[in-house]
């Protein structure tokens, strides 16, 4: 693994090589087919990549972040089955992802196929499946800086380790002072409940199923966090220390799904796949039953 200010390179076989500096978790397995597959190498990504994170880092301020969590919180885009949400996500694309080029439903069932081969629980299965069914917000008309990308907190000093670092000079928080310490408006404990993230899909998608359906808290964790690498990967101490007792107890769910959600990814595609469609819409009904608010 190399982790600097420029890049950061996971390789499957080193993702969990960098013990936690204040707590310790139970590892998730590593998908031994990825072993020789290097991931997230913003170096040698596609130009377009830098130019969404140099966007991205710019505009996602504490303020931005409050304001958007506030309002798509109401939930009031539309009533909409998550199945036909699913289908959607067969039109989107990340653009800050340097890993993937298919589909969005392609690669949600990659991931559901993966967390499903290594047996792990239905729920666990069903999360992977919808992990992404946030980027929804980009059918409201959102750019993809405020949708995709990598989450970390907001409200305090940036982690160095946060995905093209620099970038983040041009933030106008990194010149509030009361965000400048260590914790910033925070403190040791406060719970990753009360921490302002920046905005995207994760977010979002947790404030839609929380209450609409019967998914576990653990899957929920795992959906609101799955993105947040400085603290999965990196192991910030200070996004650790943030952490209370109920987050530590919740945190090897979204390890395991953030290792399928990276080392499942390939150019190949089985959403179409008839057999495997009928299933898995069968278990989004089962988890997510009628239409939801969105």
């Amino acid at each position: 693994m190399v982790l600097s200010r420029r890049r950061f390179v996971i390789t499957a076989s080193s993702a969990l090589m960098l013990a936690p500096p204040v707590y310790t978790f139970s590892a998730t397995e590593i998908l031994a087919d990825k072993k020789e597959r290097s991931f997230r190498d913003y170096d040698a990504a596609p130009e377009h990549v830098t130019r969404f994170y140099a966007e991205h880092h710019r505009h996602q301020t504490y303020d931005f972040a409050s304001s958007k969590r506030e309002n798509y919180g109401r939930l009031q885009q539309g009533q909409y089955a998550a199945w036909d949400m699913m289908e959607q996500l067969d039109k989107i694309k990340d653009e800050s992802d340097p890993d993937i080029s298919l589909s969005q439903m392609e690669h949600a069932f990659q991931v559901a196929e993966s967390i499903h081969q290594k047996g792990h629980p239905e729920w666990m299965v069903v999360a992977g499946l919808l992990h992404d069914m946030g980027k929804a917000l980009l059918l409201w008309g959102e750019p993809q800086w405020a949708v995709v990308g990598d989450t970390y907190p907001t409200g305090l000093r940036f982690s160095e380790s946060i995905v093209q670092y620099p970038f983040l000079a041009d933030n106008p928080d990194s010149k509030v002072a009361a965000y400048q310490s260590d914790y910033g408006i925070y403190h040791e404990g406060i719970g990753l409940d009360n921490v302002i993230m920046t905005w995207g899909h994760d977010e979002y998608l947790y404030q839609v199923l929380r209450a609409q359906s019967s998914l576990p808290e653990e899957a929920l964790f795992a959906i609101r966090f799955h993105s947040c690498y400085p603290l999965l990967q990196a192991r910030e101490p200070r996004y650790l220390a943030l952490m209370n007792n109920d987050d530590r107890r919740l945190f090897s769910a979204v390890l395991t799904l953030n290792q399928h959600d990276l080392y499942s990814k390939s150019d190949t595609s089985v959403a179409h796949d008839p057999a495997l469609q009928k299933h898995y819409k069968s278990l989004v009904e089962k988890y997510i039953p009628g239409k939801v608010n969105w």
